[in-house]
């Protein structure tokens, strides 16, 4: 059954996808699924879209977790916003 946070438009749990922008590196997709698996041991590498910017600099990674908490997102998006190579988590 569906939990309704309080104050979250949310209900858990549910797909979630996260968009995570930064540096172009050899290892930049390896480092965001490896954070995103240990928030969401179930995550499904198969969900991971890549994007290049227009210019090859950056790589975007969208990837769908099943959330089942608003604590584990803020977790999550938490240790992406720190990682050195992320420039935005959305």
């Amino acid at each position: 059954m569906p939990v309704v946070a309080d104050g979250s438009p949310l209900a858990f749990p549910c797909d979630f996808p996260i968009k995570v922008m930064g540096r172009k590196q050899p290892r930049f997709v390896q480092s965001v699924t490896g954070i995103v698996r240990k928030h969401a041991p179930d995550f499904d590498a198969a969900t991971v879209e890549m994007r290049p910017s227009r210019q090859g600099t950056y790589l975007s990674v969208t990837c769908v977790v099943r959330a089942t908490s608003r604590e584990q997102l803020d977790a999550l998006y938490q240790e992406l916003c720190d990682h050195p190579d992320v420039v935005m988590v959305l």
